[in-house]
């Protein structure tokens, strides 16, 4: 048998060009600052009747080591402040990321298969949450965590932003529509079995729901990554702040640096780009299965 060339259709080139063309769009803006990172200032800003520069026409790593000048201390270990910020952005969303996934995870199961008074009045609350604005809870969050001492210490106010972000409703609301999908047929016999609650969970509910719980470990990271307003708030002190407080501090300070910030963002999208990839296939899992249910 010949082999048959399968024919291009219209709509396959359309399709192609259209998604070359938004994945150009949304990565020009990365590229544009990693090249500006390592551009000089005269590249940088052009001057009137120049042309945009859209290559360094002379690599530098000055911007770098202007951003890595100032140092302090972590665990006794002297390093550059940048890198402590980078230091306390991944602390801060690991934790919020590991706690959040669990707890959601276990909230979202007990919502989704275990009978108890008051279970629909619950998840209401926990959608109603949802459309609730940051904003509105901020300072009320703020003054509790004042009032039981987190924001005396470093640490301390480290976990004065990762608290908060672990009731994350959507979690909750995610997690429980991914355990709509185990069979209660499944569950039924590992109770018959005498299998304990714990043991079923980790050993039937958890494999089913793990492509759910890899795109909200995704979410999660990103959501406490970006949680710029409740860090500014709790974040007072500068050993402290994540690295998108301290290039806003940059920027304040130095507002025509524009490659001192451009060298922080870079070290700030490298952790992003990261999780994103370690898991990717758990987030594209996770979406087909929210989308075709049953």
């Amino acid at each position: 048998m010949g082999n048959k060339k399968k024919a291009i259709s219209p709509y396959y080139v359309i399709t192609l060009i259209l998604l070359a063309a938004m994945a150009v769009f949304f990565l020009f803006p990365l590229y544009w600052i990693i090249t500006g990172s390592v551009k000089e200032k005269s590249d940088i800003i052009i001057k009137s009747g120049e042309m945009v520069k859209w290559f360094p026409t002379t690599i530098t790593w000055d911007n770098y080591s202007r951003l890595f000048k100032s140092g302090t201390k972590l665990f006794g270990i002297g390093m550059p402040m940048a890198i402590r910020w980078l230091f306390n952005s991944v602390f801060i969303s690991v934790v919020a990321m590991g706690l959040t996934c669990i707890t959601s995870s276990l909230a979202g199961y007990a919502l989704a298969k275990k009978r108890f008074w008051g279970k629909s009045l619950i998840f209401g609350l926990f959608v109603c949450a949802m459309a609730l604005p940051k904003q509105v809870i901020l300072i009320p969050l703020m003054r509790q965590m004042s009032a039981m001492g987190f924001l005396k210490s470093v640490w301390g106010s480290m976990f004065a932003v990762i608290f908060p972000v672990v009731g994350w409703p959507f979690g909750v609301f995610m997690m429980k529509q991914f355990s709509e999908n185990i069979p209660t047929s499944l569950l039924e016999a590992c109770r018959i079995d005498g299998a304990g609650e714990l043991t079923t969970f980790v050993n039937v509910a958890f494999p089913i729901i793990k492509p759910g719980f890899g795109a909200l470990a995704i979410f999660t990271f990103i959501n406490s990554w970006n949680e710029y307003p409740l860090q500014l708030v709790m974040l007072t002190q500068n050993e402290s702040k994540t690295i998108a407080l301290g290039i806003a501090s940059k920027l304040s300070e130095m507002s025509n640096d524009f490659g001192l910030i451009m060298a922080g963002a870079a070290l700030a999208s490298v952790p992003i780009i990261i999780v994103f990839l370690c898991f990717q296939r758990y987030f594209t899992q996770g979406i087909t299965m929210g989308a075709v249910k049953g």
